[in-house]
């Protein structure tokens, strides 16, 4: 597990291994790990910052692509292998739904994502195939969690650093860290992410998180193919906190439905527990002035009355929310 304070970078915590007599190798900041649906963040963020909304209609239906000369097509699948027709963007996000999110990474194209996740921090190579809109590529736990630190912090990347700085024994300063900040994304695209990730733990894949603890939350589910890694990543206004559970060999599974929700969500929800224990004050998220609130049916993104029965309050970036003309 690794945990990021957001407004600094400074790493707060860090477990690398269950036992350090057994094994040196710190997987926290070595192993590189296939990312699974911990990556559709970063493909929904090139989606938002190019004028998709959370309303935004993506289609849940067979689809198959071209994989290159001798290669069988790519035919993405869905986790319970069913298809769901037309879908909003925060559905899809939501349920963690794969063919539209692999939809959405053919129509923005995928070097234009590998380019966000630049700026998100990942130094890691992801490669433009379609497939790594479904986390096929490899990174670390720190890459990810400096990642998702973006979408609290208002579009700004905080390097991560451990040490503080380092003295002498005569307490002469030798070196020091200080926070290094980077825009990365718009602070309205951001916020529009944040609220998107916040609907994961309120009704989605992480609902175990919402339901049991009482405090602003974000953040997404990672499973991979055979249940090899299973990864949670999540935040509050203040910290964000990454939790990945696997064998040191790629290719061991876990096990049967051992999945991010199952397998990592837990832990991640002790230590967060633990975290705000004692805190009566609850932080929030700043929302830039730009931002649109609106009341939309959560199934079908229209625009309803705020008393109607399955209404959310939907943020949209003013330009983009129904009845406006996007440019």
């Amino acid at each position: 597990m690794l945990a990021i304070d957001n407004h600094t970078g400074q790493i707060k915590a860090m477990v690398g291994g269950w036992s350090f007599s057994r094994s040196k190798f710190n997987r926290a900041v070595q192993a590189y790990r296939q990312l699974g649906s911990t990556f559709k963040p970063i493909v929904y963020t090139a989606a938002i910052d190019r004028g998709y909304t959370p309303t935004s209609v993506l289609l849940d239906a067979p689809v198959s692509y071209n994989a290159g000369p001798g290669q069988p097509l790519y035919s993405p699948h869905n986790y319970d292998r069913k298809f769901e027709g037309n879908v909003t963007l925060r559905h899809s996000l939501e349920e963690s739904r794969n063919v539209p999110t692999v939809r959405l990474m053919e129509q923005l194209g995928p070097v234009s994502v590998i380019d966000y996740a630049k700026r998100l921090g990942f130094s890691s190579t992801v490669q433009p195939y379609l497939s790594s809109a479904l986390g096929s590529s490899e990174a670390t736990l720190l890459e990810v969690v400096s990642a998702y630190s973006v979408f609290p912090n208002q579009g700004v990347r905080m390097q991560p650093y451990g040490l503080l700085k380092v003295t002498d024994r005569q307490g002469n300063l030798l070196e020091e860290h200080r926070p290094e900040p980077t825009d990365a994304i718009r602070a309205d695209t951001a916020f529009v992410m944040t609220n998107l990730l916040r609907g994961v733990v309120q009704r989605g894949t992480a609902a175990k998180a919402g339901a049991t603890i009482n405090w602003p939350l974000g953040g997404k589910t990672g499973t991979t193919d055979d249940f090899t890694d299973a990864w949670f990543t999540g935040f509050d206004p203040d910290i964000t906190i990454g939790v990945w559970v696997g064998y040191d060999r790629n290719r061991r599974t876990l096990g049967t439905g051992e999945t991010g929700a199952n397998a990592a969500l837990p832990i991640w929800m002790d230590i967060m527990k633990t975290y705000i224990a004692g805190r009566e004050q609850k932080p929030e998220f700043p929302s830039p002035g730009n931002i649109i609130f609106l009341s939309v049916d959560k199934s079908t993104g229209a625009q309803v009355d705020p008393s109607t029965p399955g209404s959310i309050q939907e943020a949209f970036i003013s330009g983009t929310q129904p009845g406006s003309t996007f440019k």
